[in-house]
């Protein structure tokens, strides 16, 4: 009885702190135990809910008949509203609180919320090498009912939360890109309910521009009802070689090096400053040498990024064997980086034992309590960035986001820029060779101020020919922003199926002010 008086007390002057301090003092300046003692066991409670949901529903078979029938609802929902006049635009009925994304969409509010309750993988067939899942599906669900069964998706980006839809629309990455592509690359077919309510299903060669122009639009085309992806055979682990590099010109002249050899199947490069660097390769396999096999996704392993650094401090190259969903989610622990600013204590081994099942809260959760102070805090002394740009221009980029932010660690992932119709396509005439620079962290940088700072890294990214992933802030204008991407398909697009009156234009979802 003694242990549970001694906890009450603990708990009661807990509360009275709390109470003296005030909610927002504790949520602001300690967060770490909000997120201890509320976020992260809501957490585990959201995972474990959406897993066995999503197991039952695959073993019964339903997802396929509810399928149709939820269709039909999103078909009727758009009728009622072109019944209705259309006077407002429509968007996802999702709240914007549930998204990856850091940012909350204030259209939400305005707009008329159709809602989308399409989150089930509906259909694996090995024979095509495909599977067809529901837009709020997610990387997580995928791993594990794919790898269970021996396959694996090309492309898998990083974070369990992530959606299918928010990277058809969006956009995805992995290690496995610069064989592949972009998550769109990897996609065989969309089906959308359009600003008419019609259902149509595109590929490349059915319905083709509509294909090639729906990623990157972000929803303003019609509504993702469902996605065929491309599947591969999956092997047990992953042979992962670690190579420290020192020295700017070193790092990138490697790390191009390592991304055009088609023999390996996953590079990935963490900068921990201007000059030190970790070049990873990596390749399926079925064996393993037992000594040497790494299970870091286990709760009480070091964070990936601190064990990756610790190669880098020995300056020692090693090989590993991680089993192939460890590898795939090797971030999700700690966030990329990002948990070791909310949970300063929280790769430390004791927390790793006692607390590391519980890892990571939801970002979604993250969101949904961080109020108003601490948004502006993160927006002023916070950066979450992708930025992509040809690997010609690695090195230049490096020092611009050296100067211009000073964020460490970064993160290095090439991918293949196949010459496609839309939104994103190299400049010249042929596939090219591109990389992803992934910041996240608070800037280093003297005088660090959000939109000048972030201003002039989007006009590098422009001058030579990169892009800027759309869940990050951005501070173009609208001008700005069509010098970026390209506009032809999708504005063509936009007036042919009649979505200029039902959907906003894409620079309007995503530019800072329609965010908070």
């Amino acid at each position: 009885m003694d242990p549970l008086l001694y906890l009450g007390g603990a708990l009661a002057l807990f509360l009275a702190w709390v109470k003296v301090k005030g909610l927002d003092y504790v949520i602001i300046h300690q967060r770490w135990i909000f997120v201890c003692l509320f976020l992260l066991p809501l957490s585990v409670v959201f995972d474990v809910y959406y897993y066995l949901r999503a197991w039952l529903i695959f073993k019964l078979c339903s997802a396929p008949r509810q399928h149709d029938q939820r269709v039909r609802d999103i078909q009727r929902q758009v009728g009622e509203w072109r019944k209705d006049g259309g006077g407002t635009y429509m968007c996802t009925g999702r709240p914007g609180w549930l998204t990856v994304s850091l940012r909350v969409g204030k259209y939400k509010k305005t707009h008329k919320n159709i809602m989308i309750n399409l989150m089930d993988i509906l259909e694996v067939d090995t024979k095509r090498q495909v599977v067809r899942v529901e837009p709020l599906v997610n990387m997580g669900q995928v791993t594990a009912l794919l790898n269970s069964i021996g396959w694996t998706l090309p492309v898998l980006p990083e974070l369990d939360d992530l959606t299918v839809g928010g990277l058809v629309m969006g956009t995805g990455i992995e290690s496995s890109s610069h064989i592949y592509g972009l998550f769109q690359h990897i996609c065989v077919a969309f089906e959308l309910v359009l600003a008419d309510g019609s259902l149509v299903r595109c590929t490349a060669k059915e319905n083709s521009e509509l294909f090639y122009a729906v990623p990157w639009s972000c929803g303003t085309l019609g509504f993702l009802v469902a996605a065929e992806v491309r599947i591969i055979p999956a092997r047990r682990y992953v042979r992962l070689r670690y190579e420290p590099v020192r020295g700017l010109a070193n790092i990138c002249q490697r790390f191009a090096q390592e991304s055009a050899n088609k023999e390996n199947q996953f590079v990935e490069g963490l900068q921990y400053s201007r000059d030190e660097a970790v070049i990873m390769t990596g390749v399926m396999t079925e064996e393993a040498e037992p000594d040497k096999i790494n299970r870091i996704g286990l709760y009480f392993k070091p964070w990936f990024f601190k064990h990756v650094e610790s190669f880098l401090r020995a300056d020692r190259r090693a090989v590993e064997y991680i089993p192939l969903r460890h590898y795939y989610h090797r971030h999700t622990r700690s966030i990329f980086w990002e948990l070791q600013d909310i949970i300063p204590f929280g790769n430390s081994p004791v927390f790793r034992f006692l607390f590391g099942w519980m890892v990571p809260p939801k970002i979604s959760l993250l969101k949904l309590t961080q109020g108003e102070t601490i948004r502006r805090l993160y927006e002023q002394h916070h950066v979450v960035q992708d930025m992509l740009v040809p690997m010609r221009h690695l090195e230049a980029a490096i020092s611009a986001f050296h100067n211009d932010i000073h964020v460490y660690p970064l993160w290095l992932c090439p991918f293949i820029l196949p010459r496609q119709p839309g939104m994103v396509h190299p400049k010249g005439e042929e596939a090219e060779l591109y990389v992803d620079i992934g910041a996240y962290g608070e800037p280093r940088v003297k005088h660090f101020q959000a939109r000048p700072s972030m201003r002039q890294l989007e006009k590098f990214v422009r001058s030579v020919h990169g892009f800027q992933m759309l869940y990050a802030d951005v501070y173009m204008d609208r001008q700005e922003f069509w010098e970026m991407f390209d506009g032809s398909l999708y504005h063509k697009l936009r007036e042919e199926l009649g979505c200029k009156d039902a959907f906003p234009e894409v620079y309007d979802k995503i530019c800072k002010a329609a965010r908070h």
